[in-house]
């Protein structure tokens, strides 16, 4: 008799574990969003670059240091560009030594061009004295000649002086010019050796220590704005086509716990990655939280589209091919939008239509 009961017990235990679990439909607002995971960065972060190569010689501002544009922020050691400076500037020097100094180059064509209109102006005196005296027929024929011959020479000799300074003066200030472009050009190379801030904000990393060599091809600092932050959230290429410009984001930080912040898209990057098979989106913040750090990870939700009153089941419910389990067994429904956890239900049932959960 006991075993009997212990037998009828456990068929009764089968028969209410075989009872199947049954739900009504009910309307509801349902939200569809894509999901992504979010990073925090700071506006307008860039990598720092030097323009030349050496050894670092010092750091000249610390990691969390807000700077401004144009804040020196390391200092590269290479002596090459300091002496070219100061020999450009030597040579800057003398070209305008040469060209406005007092033992100028042109002072002594100066000279020469002096002499020789004094030397024209006695020679043409003479050369026209004794033409009136040779068209009155006094003198010689030889006279005349040699006085005509002083006064060419002397004539195209102050011509060829004249040419010579106007010739000389601009290569003289061609070779100022061109010495004072190596200069700035020499003190530009020298400055490329202190690297500054291209904008105003905060140093988040220096990547070198004084000593390591610097190159032109590995960054030596991250520089971002210190006070507007964005999110940078990483798209599912399947759902990129859903998103655009301006769409709501919800968005929750590990740092911030049972925190929801909202948020908007403001830029779509065009180019998918082909390791992660991710878009990346930007959002930024509607409100943001009081203390962020470049780097805090979280998840968004980007809404896409928004119900009142749809009629709506748990998306466990649905079946392969959009079926669902009824009482009187599958029936084929019409689904719309859903999210993680519900589907809309567009035709098919209805509020009456008890469903009974599929085996998993």
């Amino acid at each position: 008799m006991r075993y009997l009961f212990i037998l009828v017990l456990v068929l009764v235990l089968q028969s209410c574990g075989e009872k199947k679990e049954k739900i009504f439909p009910r309307k509801t607002e349902l939200t569809e969003s894509v999901y992504a995971s979010a990073t925090i960065q700071p506006d307008s972060l860039y990598q720092v670059y030097s323009a030349v190569g050496g050894i670092l010689d010092r750091n000249l501002v610390e990691e969390g240091d807000v700077v401004k544009k144009g804040t020196p922020l390391l200092q590269i050691i290479n002596n090459t560009p300091k002496l070219n400076t100061e020999n450009a500037k030597l040579s800057l020097q003398l070209a305008r030594e040469n060209y406005k100094g007092s033992a100028a180059v042109l002072d002594g064509i100066k000279d020469e061009i002096r002499a020789a209109e004094l030397t024209y102006y006695n020679d043409s005196i003479n050369y026209f004295r004794q033409k009136r005296l040779w068209e009155q027929k006094i003198g010689s024929k030889s006279d005349f000649d040699t006085r005509k011959l002083t006064y060419e020479l002397s004539r195209n000799n102050l011509k060829l002086l004249q040419s010579k300074y106007r010739r000389t003066k601009n290569e003289l200030q061609t070779q100022v010019n061109q010495a004072q472009n190596n200069y700035e050009q020499a003190k530009i190379n020298t400055e490329d050796f202190t690297v500054t801030s291209k904008i105003n904000g905060k140093v988040y990393e220096l990547m070198k220590e004084s000593g390591e060599i610097v190159n032109i091809t590995e960054p030596v600092a991250a520089v971002g704005s210190d006070a507007v932050f964005i999110i940078k959230m990483l798209v599912d290429e399947v759902d990129i086509v859903k998103l655009s410009l301006g769409q709501k984001t919800l968005v929750t930080l590990d740092a911030y716990e049972n925190q929801v912040f909202d948020a908007t898209v403001t830029k779509i990057y065009p180019r998918k990655d082909e390791r992660s098979q991710t878009f990346t989106v930007e959002a930024s913040f509607d409100k943001p939280p009081k203390k962020l750090y470049p780097g805090l990870a979280g998840e968004g939700n980007i809404i896409i589209a928004k119900k009142k009153g749809v009629l709506t089941i748990p998306k466990d419910y649905l079946m392969e091919g959009n079926k669902v389990q009824t009482e009187n067994g599958p029936v084929g429904v019409s689904v719309g939008l859903q999210n993680l956890e519900y589907v809309e239900i567009m035709e098919g049932i209805s509020e009456s239509t008890a469903l009974i959960k599929p085996e998993q």
